[in-house]
């Protein structure tokens, strides 16, 4: 049985890179053959820090989330300077055709045991998607840029998009989309901290933060603009679901009709309580399943 690397790959110094990229940015629409020769070896190695989790596009800091927007523009720059090419390991010996590989290109049995994670059949994940030891991914898809934190699962045919930041010890259930910032493009990812359970079919995008320890029921849709309502405080917030919150999807009334009748409810989501110990016995992760 193969065991893991307990040793601790060094990470590079990556401080010159983000001048580079700027400056790459600003010719994105005018880049030369040769320019685009030189810039594809920053442009990987900035691909390769972040799916070894060297780098991050979003981190937490001792004044909240931080986005650092030129490891977004370095994504962007690898579909202008990368060709097109086929991609082996479709269904029945086929090929994809894409501008990126697969984050398991080249990977062997040693690999994946030094990475800790485990991958099920079916599952695709884009390169520059880091994956933290102890994740479990079922068929899902995971893209680029995003992160997935130690002990998380994804669940079958979940949707991690570009860039998003999924912590620790989370469960993504079955159909649910995290939404990416490439398209359209948006300025912050969606963000859901450690030990947050997403329930089955949600969707959260448009730079929510979903924040450490909270539930979203099944079928609950969060959006920038959507309201998410406490029900004990009457309190508003937007963008983000309030530390260890219980979400559900509701609604609220609408304003009225011209002719004075009740107009269409609208969708919200609401705060039904903070969780206790009864929640977390029935959204608490499955330890066996991690080994």
């Amino acid at each position: 049985m193969l065991k893991k690397n307990t040793e601790v790959e060094a990470a590079p110094d990556y401080t010159e890179f983000e001048a580079s990229i700027d400056a790459m940015w600003e010719q994105r629409d005018a880049l030369t053959d040769k320019m685009k020769v030189l810039g594809k070896k920053t442009v990987d190695e900035i691909m390769n820090g972040l799916g070894k989790g060297h780098l991050r596009v979003s981190e937490k800091t001792d004044k909240g989330w931080i986005t650092r927007q030129w490891l977004k523009k370095a994504i962007l720059l690898s579909f202008r300077i990368n060709d097109n090419m086929p991609v082996s390991g479709a269904p029945a010996g086929a090929s994809w055709y894409d501008k990126l590989g697969t984050r398991f290109s080249g990977m062997d049995a040693k690999a994946f045991a030094d990475a800790g994670f485990r991958a099920v059949p079916g599952c695709v994940v884009r390169p520059s998607a880091f994956i933290a030891p102890k994740a479990v991914l079922m068929p899902s898809f995971v893209n680029v840029g995003a992160y997935v934190g130690e002990g998380t699962m994804v669940d079958t045919w979940a949707t991690v998009g570009s860039c998003a930041q999924i912590g620790a010890n989370c469960h993504i259930s079955g159909g649910v989309g995290i939404g990416g910032v490439l398209e359209p493009l948006q300025a912050n990812p969606v963000i859901i901290e450690d030990n947050c359970f997403i329930g089955a079919r949600s969707e959260v995008a448009e730079g929510v933060i979903v924040e450490e320890g909270s539930v979203l029921s099944m079928g609950v849709y969060l959006g920038a603009s959507t309201k998410i309502i406490d029900r004990e405080t009457g309190e508003v917030f937007m963008g983000r679901v309030p530390a260890y919150s219980v979400v559900v999807a509701g609604t609220q009334p609408g304003k009225p009709l011209k002719d004075g009748t009740p107009g269409p409810n609208l969708y919200c989501a609401v705060i039904v309580k903070r969780v206790d110990e009864k929640t977390r016995s029935k959204t608490g992760i499955n330890e066996l399943l991690r080994d």
